[in-house]
């Protein structure tokens, strides 16, 4: 399966991309006659490695934004860019690869099959990436999110604390190039909270991964590098 992202010919040596870029994007949703703009002139760039909170009110754009940084949604208007290629011009099947391979999100709760072990909700994602040694990069990145004694357990069995963390190991063994985290301790207590923040700072020093949370809360949005405030689709701040 052909990457996402091309090498730099020696003419675009020089050029600067960011993980994610959002150039002047609308979201206009119509339901008949009636007009919602959930998006209005978002420009945002974020880099490679950067741990970044957008924070704001519930119903201010910020999961309508993610959507579309997923490539789940388009703009009405503008472009959202990865890695310096626009979404909207890749075709459906360099859409799958890029949510497959380049791609995690990690949301409030519901990111696995209760079903599967840690290591096998690992190992799916890993197969969907194509990558070489699913089962033995599963059990290297739970290791070192301080999940090997749990590899074994049933997903549905693990704390919400330690689902977070299975989905956030998921990510580094990836190497997810950009990770979108919903709300990702919005039903934690604070003790799993700081450990899960602790997850997502590693995803972006350790492993160079964009980290973008999304949060209402100023408590979680002051753990990153920078933050990003949303009122009425706007970026304020």
């Amino acid at each position: 399966m052909r990457s996402l992202y091309v090498e730099p010919t020696d003419d675009v040596q020089q050029v600067h991309w960011g993980a994610l870029e959002c150039r002047d994007v609308f979201k206009i949703y119509r339901t008949g006659a009636v007009e919602t703009v959930a998006l209005r002139g978002i420009e945002l760039k974020v880099e490679p490695g950067e741990l970044v909170a957008i924070l704001g009110p519930s119903g201010c754009g910020k999961s309508t934004l993610l959507s579309l940084a997923a490539g789940l949604d388009e703009p009405s208007a503008g472009e959202v860019r990865i890695q310096g290629r626009s979404l909207g011009r890749l075709q459906e099947a360099e859409l799958a690869a890029y949510r497959a391979r380049d791609l995690a999100i990690i949301f409030q709760s519901e990111n696995l099959w209760p079903a599967l072990t840690a290591q096998e909700n690992v190992a799916i994602s890993l197969r969907l990436a194509a990558h070489p040694d699913p089962e033995g990069a599963a059990m290297q990145s739970l290791g070192a999110f301080g999940l090997g004694d749990r590899r074994a357990h049933r997903a549905a069995t693990l704390s919400g604390g330690e689902q977070q963390r299975v989905a956030i190991a998921a990510a580094a063994a990836r190497q997810a190039r950009l990770v979108l985290a919903d709300e990702p301790t919005g039903e934690l207590d604070e003790g799993n909270e700081e450990t899960v923040l602790l997850a997502l700072e590693a995803l972006s020093r350790d492993y160079d991964s964009a980290v973008v949370i999304v949060t209402h809360s100023e408590r979680v949005a002051a753990r990153a590098e920078r933050v990003i405030e949303m009122r009425d689709g706007r970026v304020i701040s």
